[in-house]
């Protein structure tokens, strides 16, 4: 029902910035929470951001708070990472999923019914 494909990753730099996109296919996109989970080397898939289907409300992990901006172009089906100030424990792969609801900002992975293929991110001290 819904197909997302992240883009944006790769190498960067520790303090550097890197924009992570999610393009949606599909229906009832504007109609879901969206949310950016990441998986770390060694590591079990940690919540990141989430942002509900208006985009007036974002939640995020502690450990990215004040770094890392989610936002949504309903128009364009597509959500967005922006990422600053990175350091290597950011390294991971980063993961786009669709929730099952619009209005509430979930954390547990077990709430998103779509993810899209995951796209890696390396910082480098």
């Amino acid at each position: 029902q819904v197909q997302l494909v992240e883009s944006g990753g790769g190498l960067v730099q520790a303090g550097g910035s890197l924009r992570l996109s999610c393009a949606a296919s599909g229906r009832a996109f504007s109609s879901r929470a969206m949310g950016w989970f990441r998986q770390p080397p060694g590591k079990e898939r940690e919540f990141v951001a989430a942002i509900i289907s208006s985009g007036v409300s974002t939640k995020y992990a502690d450990s990215v708070k004040g770094r890392f901006t989610i936002s949504r172009d309903n128009a364009k089906n597509t959500v967005y990472l922006q990422m600053n100030n990175l350091n290597p424990e950011d390294t991971a792969v980063y993961y786009c999923a669709a929730d099952r609801q619009p209005f509430r900002l979930e954390t547990s992975a077990a709430d998103y019914d779509y993810w899209g293929q995951g796209t890696q991110v390396t910082v480098s001290s």
